[in-house]
């Protein structure tokens, strides 16, 4: 059955007949896992269908995550460099201020215009878009439900293969429900309808340190809470540290090693009361709190149970090629768990593994993921970035270990921009030099990372790195030049 360009969303509602469908793989959830899954098995040949339960394509990533929420950080970046013109010798006129309305028009034409991508792309490679509530209905069949309550009438589809990719949702914490105006998740922080004057962040993962450092710089005093001993606690431990004294010159309150225990809900405001490692209370009135600590699988409702499908608090367990315990079903993305490795849940790696899946199904042979291999990269101010082992990490798996490291303070382009905190940490293996981790903190710190996954990806060592010449003056030279500190002797410092 073929779906024409011009059809609208209501029209692809009735597009799918009330008799079963037949297609090669039908994929549940059009993230950047799903569709990115969907596209490559139309390439393939395959006869593709891809459900939705939203009205708009692209999933959390696209719509209410990783993109609108970058676009709301690069407006943060500009408002910052803006009110520091004078120090390049630029005079604007007034003091820049924060236009909320037109910020989230910009935000919004930036989604939008993704929207139509993402569109284009199931027009382009003939992948039949399925409105409605997805569910497994035993191996080989989904049913679809309109809405995205998952009632209406069903209609059922029969696939030779079955990709869950579903995503995930923030969480929240007992007694820190979610009302969506003063207690709010990620979503509703892209839509805030005033600054606040206040706002605590709960969590410093991720999200939770973009949004501490957007509200920041837009005006609100921000208080940074964490459980853990540090900020962005899966990265490199001298990263975090860097952050946090870079969070506390900027005015951030960050308060790590510390629990929330209760939350007080005023009639104006709320009272945040914490507890520290060594017992000491604080009680934070604030205008709004962000709840960011972590997100969990949409697999409720799924229809997971049925043919057996395993689970492991709610995510569904794969293979190396992503395959659950049910033959012909695979799961992708932040729904999923690989025994025996961290899953990190993370847009490009559900792409990826979208890819990996397609091409099994097609009978390519694909590799495996290594995990290793997969970067990380937050957008907050300085950026955070990086890719393969930590330091400790290197050590706790018997690697003997050389670090160079070298500072954004003594790279030339970081000085024209007047940019220079952080620094480029590299982690080698001593005996063999064989490149293990990259991590970055400091401007571009999130594109500069792509040499270093590449270096790994082709097994560089550190003396291949730092002979590979670097064009001057670039970021990219404190790459390099951390190359060259793993062998003992950056040369500009």
């Amino acid at each position: 059955m073929t779906v024409s360009a011009s059809k609208t969303a209501r029209s692809e509602d009735n597009q799918v007949s009330r008799e079963p469908a037949t297609y090669d793989v039908a994929v549940i959830g059009s993230g950047p896992g799903g569709y990115v899954c969907a596209v490559r098995a139309a390439q393939l040949g395959l006869k593709t269908a891809l459900v939705e339960k939203e009205t708009t394509l692209g999933g959390t990533c696209l719509n209410v995550g990783c993109i609108p929420t970058k676009a709301l950080l690069h407006a943060a970046d500009l408002f910052a460099e803006l009110q520091r013109a004078r120090e390049f010798g630029i005079v604007v006129g007034g003091e820049p201020r924060i236009d909320l309305t037109a910020l989230h028009s910009y935000r919004t034409r930036v989604v939008q215009k993704n929207l139509k991508g993402v569109e284009f792309l199931m027009r382009k490679n003939k992948v039949e878009v399925v409105r409605g509530f997805g569910k497994l209905a035993g191996a080989g069949k989904v049913t679809v439900a309109g809405g995205s309550d998952g009632g209406g009438e069903s209609r059922t589809l029969a696939a030779r293969h079955v990709v869950v990719a579903c995503g995930s949702a923030p969480r929240t914490l007992p007694g820190f429900e979610f009302d969506g105006k003063r207690v709010i998740s990620s979503d509703e922080a892209l839509t805030l309808d005033k600054i606040p004057e206040a706002m605590v962040v709960l969590g410093a993962g991720a999200v939770g340190v973009e949004f501490a450092s957007i509200y920041a710089r837009f005006g609100s005093k921000v208080t940074l809470i964490e459980l853990l001993p540090h900020v962005l606690p899966l990265e490199d431990e001298e990263l975090s540290i860097e952050l946090e004294k870079t969070f506390r010159k900027q005015g951030i309150k960050v308060m790590t090693g510390t629990r929330a225990e209760k939350l007080e809900r005023g009639g104006k405001s709320l009272v945040v009361h914490t507890r520290d490692g060594e017992g000491k209370e604080q009680a934070i009135p604030c205008d709004v709190l962000l709840v960011a600590v972590g997100r969990g699988p949409v697999s409720q409702g799924v229809g997971l149970e049925p043919p057996g499908v395993a689970v492991e608090k709610g995510y569904i367990k794969v293979d190396e090629l992503m395959r659950t315990s049910v033959a012909g079903v695979y799961a992708i993305g932040d729904i999923v768990t690989v025994p025996g490795r961290a899953h990190p849940q993370l847009a490009h790696l559900a792409s990826h593994e979208g890819i990996l899946v397609a091409e099994h199904i097609a009978g390519l042979n694909p590799r495996p993921i290594d995990y290793d291999q997969v970067p990380s990269a937050t957008y907050c101010s300085p950026e955070v970035a990086s890719v393969g082992l930590t330091e400790a990490e290197a050590r706790k798996r018997g690697h003997e270990v050389r670090v160079g490291r070298f500072p954004f303070s003594a790279n030339a382009k970081s000085g024209i921009l007047l940019e220079t905190t952080g620094l480029v940490k590299m982690v080698g293996e001593a005996k063999y030099d064989q490149l293990l981790g990259v991590h970055i903190i400091g401007p571009k710190a999130t594109e500069l990372i792509a040499e270093c996954v590449t270096a790994l990806r082709l097994e560089a060592t550190s003396e291949e790195l730092h002979r590979t010449i670097h064009a001057h003056p670039t970021l990219s030279e404190a790459v390099m030049e951390a190359a060259y500190g793993v062998e003992g002797h950056p040369i500009h410092i």
